[in-house]
């Protein structure tokens, strides 16, 4: 499993609706793509949710390398860097997933609404291994999950947490809050939950 998101920090004054449309029109095209676990459209608006920005910011839980070598060299990347600039894209190899009753198949099958990402970066002298151990054990079981990771980028030795949640994320989950516009997950249910390395 691979993690990946990019920030599309936009001007103060930017016209969200413009965010919101494209997802609404283009979104759907990544819910059959080969290797996709999930995409979270995700947003962040200024002076909603403590934000002090307006952002667009999707993260992705891609099952192969090659389906997301797939989606970085191909026409949804390339027309998304032809219209806000090539962003920088993040990369984490991914440590261990859980499902919540919302994602897994015949439950229920509600859309997350919102999202959490937590990074910290592991101090000089840490074992990784038990910092993820760690992070493994702590993985969330709130009835409103939907599906959280964690994940590590071992170039700057800092660990990732990501959640989706049904409805609004609870007050004591940590990290930056986002509004989850869309999800594809066409291959979610082929992630294997628990460890992953």
């Amino acid at each position: 499993m691979h993690a990946m998101q990019y920030e599309i920090t936009l001007p103060a004054d930017y016209d969200m609706g413009v965010i919101r449309k494209r997802v609404a029109d283009k979104g759907h095209l990544l819910d059959a793509h080969p290797g996709l676990g999930l995409k979270a459209y995700l947003v962040r608006e200024r002076g909603r949710q403590g934000s002090p920005v307006n952002q667009y910011a999707p993260f992705y839980l891609w099952r192969t390398a090659e389906g997301m070598n797939g989606f970085l060299w191909g026409p949804g990347f390339r027309g998304l860097s032809a219209d806000f600039g090539r962003p920088a894209v993040r990369h984490w190899l991914g440590a261990g997933l859980t499902r919540g009753a919302s994602s897994v198949a015949g439950e229920r099958t509600e859309q997350p609404s919102t999202a959490t990402r937590a990074t910290v970066r592991l101090p000089e002298g840490a074992d990784p291994a038990e910092a993820v151990e760690r992070a493994l054990a702590d993985l969330p079981t709130h009835p409103d999950l939907h599906t959280a990771a964690v994940a590590v980028d071992p170039s700057r030795w800092e660990l990732l947490r990501f959640a989706l949640w049904n409805g609004p994320a609870p007050e004591d989950a940590p990290g930056v809050r986002y509004q989850v516009l869309h999800l594809s997950r066409p291959e979610l249910d082929r992630l294997p939950a628990g460890r992953h390395w």
